[in-house]
């Protein structure tokens, strides 16, 4: 009998000790961390009105409607030269100013343009809200609608100008937007950086000629490309973007880094699905110049909020945040420059604190718009020279510049969650096993 029961115990025991293992195991196995959205639910299409598919529908009735922000500025937006178009909701906390040249159309759309996505806000809402003044030059006229879709805008400080069929005046119609500044500027350094360090890359870069590849590792949910130059020719004349070893649903993070960035872009190829978790994010810079002869793919954002952000790309296809002011305009000859609407719907990592502001010492002031729109500051720091710009960031092989990038455990993958949980649920498996089973032992004993 005493025999029995030691071998009855030891088996018990035996039992135990492959449990705790187990859940030791579970516990150290790296899963995926959850990942986030953009912070205060921007980025997807809201409402119960959303198109199943975003295409480009250029002349087509309206079908859908969008009650996201497409556009937000956390300071002022100036239109300038012969600029056309901005479509989707559009919110200014600081001063919304039309003026354009001589010579080319008078008309600024805003909210339901004839091209685009064909997806503004709802008929009768707010497709322009300004928090400060509005202005529109003489001879001019803002358009919050196109065929049977209208709109309108609405504004916290004076108005002047024709605005058909009319602006409202409502103190203070951007409060409720206005926390968005500070969390867009955190969540843009923590896109970023990892504490002080940049977040390693997960993929490399490189300009030959007039294409710039940037190539990734093929396996990871979120594709982190690290650019610490402005993505045009050595000469600074305009490069086509392309995307390599990207897996089909992940998501694409380009960080650039430094005070004053620019890109000068012939084409953006973005494939299917991509450009709605495509993600261009301006984290330092005091000057941004989006430029070039192409249609731009993906979302910008762009977290300095006393930065300026000179826009001249033919049209943009996604969400467009920025902390800081935008100046929509043209270059040369041409005209008709559109911002059109596009979600984004990425996986980013996830930001603990999105909520912060930044210390003011942190930003560097620039000046405004000058005469007739054109860009008024200098570039802040250094302009890499153009072998800087031309050398890739990979070393080692091929493998990404700082190692061999992240493991999916630190790129906020977007199964993470279910993973979490599925281990939390396998702990508590074990460890309810352990505890019966000890219990189990004593009993015996």
């Amino acid at each position: 009998m005493e025999a029995s029961r030691a071998r009855r115990n030891q088996r018990v025991r035996c039992r135990i000790r492959t449990a705790a293992i187990a859940a030791a195991s579970l516990a150290l196995l790296p899963f995926p961390a959850a990942a986030d959205p953009l912070p205060g639910g921007l980025g997807p299409c809201l409402g119960d009105d959303c198109p199943a598919a975003w295409r480009d529908s250029a002349g087509v009735p309206v079908a859908h409607h969008d009650t996201n922000v497409n556009v937000f500025v956390g300071g002022d937006f100036d239109v300038r030269q012969a600029a056309a178009e901005s479509e989707g909701r559009n919110v200014v906390l600081g001063d919304f100013d039309l003026h354009k040249r001589a010579g080319v159309p008078k008309v600024y759309n805003i909210g339901a343009p004839g091209g685009g996505s064909r997806v503004p806000p709802p008929d009768g809402s707010d497709h322009l809200l300004v928090g400060g003044d509005l202005t529109v030059a003489q001879g001019q006229r803002l358009l919050a609608g196109e065929g049977g879709s209208a709109g309108m805008p609405s504004y916290g400080g004076t108005s002047s100008g024709t605005v058909p069929p009319r602006a409202v005046r409502t103190p203070g119609p951007a409060p409720q937007y206005a926390h968005l500044r500070a969390q867009l500027t955190a969540a843009s350094h923590c896109y970023a950086y990892e504490g002080d360090q940049r977040r390693a890359p997960t993929g490399t870069w490189r300009t030959t000629g007039s294409e710039t590849v940037l190539t990734g590792d093929g396996n990871a949910d979120l594709q982190v490309f690290s650019v610490d130059a402005d993505l045009a020719t050595p000469a600074g004349n305009g490069t086509s973007l392309r995307f390599a070893s990207v897996p089909e649903d992940a998501t694409v993070l380009v960080n650039l880094y430094g005070k004053g960035r620019r890109i000068r872009s012939l084409l953006t190829a973005a494939g299917p699905g991509l450009r709605e978790r495509l993600l261009w994010n301006f984290p330092d810079a005091a000057a941004v110049g989006l430029h070039g002869t192409a249609p731009f793919q993906g979302s910008i954002l762009v977290g300095n909020p006393r930065s300026r952000t000179t826009l001249d790309l033919p049209d943009t296809n996604g969400r467009l945040y920025t902390a800081g002011s935008l100046t929509h305009t043209s270059s040369g000859s041409s005209v008709g420059q559109t911002i059109h609407a596009s979600p984004f719907l990425g996986d980013l990592p996830a930001c603990t604190d999105a909520s912060g502001s930044p210390s003011p010492a942190q930003y560097a002031p620039t000046s405004g718009p000058g005469e007739g729109g054109s860009a008024h500051s200098p570039w802040p720091g250094p302009t890499p020279s153009g072998s800087e710009r031309a050398t890739p960031l990979a070393t080692d092989a091929g493998r990404p510049a700082g190692g061999t990038g992240p493991a999916l455990s630190d790129t906020g993958a977007g199964r993470g969650e279910w993973l979490t949980g599925a281990t939390a649920a396998a702990l508590l498996a074990a460890g309810v096993t352990v505890a019966l089973l000890a219990r189990r032992s004593r009993r015996h004993e």
